[in-house]
């Protein structure tokens, strides 16, 4: 009943509506009204300045520049070891572990496919059956740039129209094929192990996804698929670097060609912080399947686990 109350209103509101407008109103550059709204935020979730590059709420020339603020040098340190995978973004692992077929775990009693998670790209799709993925939640407290798991050369970026549910854990478990129906952006890459996915999921109040190569996708909200190709670019990134940024919070899927990857299969609701080792590359000497590795434990061990 508690999941019911939190998640039946969503289907009244104009959110595409609400999420512009407050996309407009986080912008404001109006320094008591940003001041105020950042400090009582700061008080209300506990977030910690001391770790970000600019530490005075007075720095922030609006409540979205404080969403999307950039951490120190060394806080978020990525993992060194070359067979790892590191998260994209901080957040909770709400879901991960490998598909079946081309199904993907969204919450007890609900899956859905890779082929709607993708804006019905059959293609690239199958290069991801029985594969592993990852749901990395990002909560409105939690730093909000996605950066690369790995090393790895942009192909292509898809915008998929939708709607905009939220992405809170109790919006998952209410609303079947949640994150294949709202809008978002499918960043494919090629990479050591071979394809990857990353893929950006719009929520409510979450009025804005940029990547640093094309710049703000939203808003304005489209109503039809928009496709970019990089193929002829050489657009490199390595693992660690930003590659992208939500206003508030949100939501980032990635999945994984089969057979290549092993450990991604954690706790669900596992804390993580970019750059944490959350999986490895097999090693083609060393086919050997390691058990998972509680990411709780310390940044050393998770470096440990990695070069396993």
């Amino acid at each position: 009943m508690i999941d019911f109350l939190k998640t039946f209103w969503q289907y009244l509101v104009p959110k595409h509506f609400l999420s512009t407008l407050m996309h407009w109103l986080m912008n404001r550059e109006t320094p008591w009204f940003s001041q105020f709204i950042i400090k009582q935020f700061v008080a209300f979730y506990g977030v910690n300045l001391a770790e970000a590059e600019r530490t005075a709420i007075e720095d922030y020339r609006s409540v979205n520049d404080f969403f999307t603020r950039s951490l120190a040098a060394d806080a978020r340190p990525i993992d060194t070891n070359l067979n790892s995978i590191v998260s994209p973004a901080d957040g909770k692992i709400s879901q991960s572990g490998s598909l079946k077929h081309n199904q993907i775990i969204q919450a007890k009693g609900y899956d859905y496919s890779v082929e709607a998670l993708l804006g019905g790209d059959i293609s690239l799709a199958k290069s991801f059956y029985d594969g592993d993925f990852a749901v990395v939640y990002l909560s409105p407290k939690d730093y909000h740039r996605i950066h690369m798991p790995m090393d790895g050369q942009l192909l292509s970026m898809t915008y998929v129209p939708g709607d905009l549910f939220a992405v809170n854990p109790a919006t998952v478990r209410m609303v079947p094929d949640l994150f294949a129906r709202n809008e978002r952006l499918v960043l494919s890459f090629e990479t050591a192990i071979g394809p990857m996915v990353l893929v950006m999921v719009g929520a409510i109040f979450v009025g804005s996804m940029e990547t640093v190569w094309q710049g703000k996708i939203t808003p304005d909200y489209g109503t039809s698929l928009k496709y970019w190709d990089y193929t002829d670019q050489s657009l490199h990134f390595a693992k660690g670097e930003e590659i992208g940024r939500f206003n508030m919070g949100s939501t980032v899927v990635m999945l994984l060609p089969a057979g290549k990857t092993y450990g991604l299969n954690l706790h669900d609701d596992n804390p993580v912080l970019m750059g944490q080792a959350i999986a490895s590359i097999v090693n083609k000497d060393k086919q050997d399947n390691a058990p998972a590795k509680d990411v709780n434990d310390s940044n050393d061990d998770a470096i440990d686990y990695a070069s396993a």
